[in-house]
């Protein structure tokens, strides 16, 4: 899962940066609105969260921005404003879900990971390809039941995988979800995990489409 941290407060947005990245997922962070516009409008992430006091404007003024420029991904809002009648304002904003300050890092990551899910059409926790299951709240793979270890890199791309299952997912996808933006990987390294994970779920559970990218193989759909 990859995220963009939208908050100004320094002390806050490290704590949260490090405990998500601790989690497997890869944050990056701006500090204000302007610099979130440009992020949202040049790179590709799984969801954002968004706190509602920033330098340059509200939150949820660059929030609607985002919305009627057709930019859809999840937004979870981060709040120390308590009324209903703000909460409401997010929403009909365009947010996806909330949470009010003081926080749990935990709650943080479960919302994200079910916005991320639901937006990919999945409504239960584990999603299951063929005999492959991925339990998004748990953080863990298993193959006919029993645990797979991965490193963190390979968990972060056969969620992709497993997320966009039956769809293909292009090799610059997988490196935008895999890589921080400032890596630049070597040109073969996705093939090189690709094929890690085939040795560790079965030389069929990935399908390599020439020219177009990899998919999940194991089902046309997911469960």
């Amino acid at each position: 899962m990859k995220i963009l941290l939208v908050e100004d407060d320094a002390a806050l947005a490290k704590g949260l940066k490090h405990a998500l990245e601790r989690a497997g997922v890869l944050v990056t962070l701006a500090v204000d609105g302007l610099t979130a516009d440009y992020l949202v409008s040049t790179e590709r992430y799984d969801a954002v969260v968004l706190d509602l006091g920033l330098p340059d404007g509200s939150g949820i003024q660059w929030l609607g921005s985002w919305r009627e420029q057709g930019i859809d991904l999840p937004v979870l809002i981060l709040t120390a404003r308590e009324r209903w009648s703000d909460k409401a304002a997010g929403f009909s904003a365009g947010a996806d879900d909330y949470v009010t300050k003081p926080f749990e890092t935990a709650e943080v990551l479960f919302r994200l990971r079910a916005l991320v899910r639901r937006a990919n059409g999945h409504a239960h926790p584990v999603i299951s390809v063929g005999d492959i299951a991925l339990d998004t709240h748990a953080g863990q793979v298993t193959r006919t039941g029993m645990p797979v270890a991965l490193t963190a890199q390979e968990f972060r791309l056969l969620s992709c995988l497993m997320h966009a299952s039956p769809r293909i997912v292009s090799r610059s996808e997988l490196c935008e979800h895999v890589y921080d933006g400032d890596q630049e990987p070597d040109s073969n390294v996705i093939d090189v995990q690709v094929s890690r994970l085939r040795r560790k779920l079965g030389n069929n559970a990935i399908e390599t489409l020439r020219g177009q990218g990899y998919r999940m193989a194991n089902g046309s759909e997911p469960s």
